[in-house]
């Protein structure tokens, strides 16, 4: 059976494939910046009940596979991922606040894809497949008045 997740009235598998690049694709996270960027998205992951289910920190970008609840939109997971992460790193290390100006260690935008088991032909076809009263072709009503 699938691994899902509950909260108290809700059980999801919302399934992200996130990417964002450094700011003009500088290579700076490695060694001990890496290690840092990776304990920072850990810890603000588990503040936002976000599981990361897999990650990698390169030296010019971060792809995160992750489990979010449903009551957090992407945009804002992504955005305190970024923001957080940002403002902590430059805090941080006086190196990258020379070589990042402005205070935006990030790029502008990021990448996301859902991912799950289902396609959209085998969503479709269920919902085809239930019981047809009448009601038009793309939203059917099962128990008219």
């Amino acid at each position: 059976m699938q691994n899902y997740r509950k909260t108290s009235h809700t059980t999801y598998d919302c399934k992200y494939h996130i990417v964002w690049i450094t700011k003009y694709r500088k290579k700076v996270m490695s060694g001990v910046i890496a290690e840092r960027i990776r304990e920072l998205l850990r810890q603000i992951c588990k503040e936002k009940d976000v599981e990361i289910i897999k990650g990698h920190v390169s030296k010019d970008h971060i792809h995160l596979f992750v489990s979010v609840p449903p009551h957090l939109a992407v945009s804002k997971s992504v955005q305190s991922l970024k923001g957080k992460s940002s403002y902590k790193l430059l805090g941080e290390n006086k190196e990258l606040s020379k070589q990042f100006w402005g205070r935006h260690l990030w790029a502008r935008g990021y990448f996301v894809a859902t991912s799950g088991n289902v396609t959209d032909e085998v969503i479709m076809e269920y919902i085809k497949n239930q019981e047809i009263k009448e009601g038009d072709d793309d939203f059917t009503i099962s128990d008219p008045l």
